[in-house]
């Protein structure tokens, strides 16, 4: 029979309280959007490349947690040590891939939800570069470890090529998605002088999810006695910190440099369309 010590109670607490916080937190933007029955205001950008990053996410995380020749790799080059992946990583990033999809498809299919059309529908030349790139990059890893000999060892993973490698290169798709994928929409409410239409809600959720998820992780790794649990997972880890940095940002935007502040009708007009097809991106 299994004993859990308090510590490991709590971390469990907290692992369950952020995967609600951030699973509630992809609701409030496709909620906002259909009560507007618009997208104006925010950008394809966030939601799509968040695609692309749950679904890096999850491969990693099932990967982590049910493959016997990963986790025995991952032991091999961490001192022994098991992944700090939990059930509940992998149930959020279900959770985030399927939401991300629902409100991509706000954007890129606005007649089915009976939106009015937007300029935000289309995504910018850097993330559409991000999107691709990133996948050819793990192909390009990919093929490394097909031609390593020793891809299936358990022996030699401190020091050859092995599909570990390849798993650590899917999971580096969410930590690059996560560094730049808030940046379209900060420079939107930079150029509008405004977050409406963009939920602060989903905000506030994600910045408490944050906080949890960083706690949880640092229990695990001082309950282990080894704080190689946070730099053998740095995309967790990596996860809450630079999610909470960007939620900070727009909490000013929201509350102090933009409050109570309402997009003003040419600014309104701009975010549907123009004469001259003139594009809201980034380039």
């Amino acid at each position: 029979m299994v004993v859990f010590g308090p510590l490991q109670v709590l971390s469990g607490i907290f692992g369950w309280i952020y995967f609600f916080a951030w699973s509630l937190s992809f609701y409030p933007q496709s909620m906002l959007n259909f009560r507007r029955r618009s997208t104006s205001g925010t950008t394809v950008d966030f939601p799509l490349i968040n695609c692309l990053g749950f679904f890096a996410y999850l491969v990693s995380n099932v990967a982590f947690f049910y493959s016997p020749l990963i986790r025995a790799q991952y032991a091999a080059r961490h001192k022994g040590l098991t992944p700090t992946v939990q059930f509940n990583d992998i149930t959020f990033a279900a959770h985030g891939l399927l939401l991300s999809l629902v409100t991509t498809s706000q954007y890129f299919f606005p007649g089915v939800w009976g939106f009015r059309p937007s300029l935000g529908n289309r995504p910018s030349r850097v993330i559409l570069g991000i999107f691709f790139g990133s996948i050819v990059g793990v192909v390009a890893v990919l093929f490394v470890v097909l031609r390593s000999p020793l891809r299936d060892s358990q022996q030699d993973a401190a020091d050859a090529w092995v599909w570990l490698d390849a798993i650590y290169a899917v999971s580096y798709v969410k930590l690059v998605v996560t560094l730049v994928k808030y940046t379209p929409q900060v420079v939107v409410n930079y150029r509008n002088r405004s977050t409406q239409g963009w939920s602060i809600s989903q905000i506030l959720l994600d910045f408490c999810g944050g906080i949890l998820s960083i706690s949880q992780q640092g229990i695990d790794s001082y309950v282990q006695g080894d704080w190689s649990g946070i730099t053998g997972n740095p995309v967790k880890f990596a996860l809450g910190n630079v999610s909470m940095i960007y939620d900070l940002i727009f909490m000013t935007q929201h509350y102090v440099l933009y409050s109570g502040v309402e997009a003003k009708p040419e600014e309104s007009e701009a975010l549907l369309g123009t004469s001259d097809g003139e594009e809201q991106r980034i380039s």
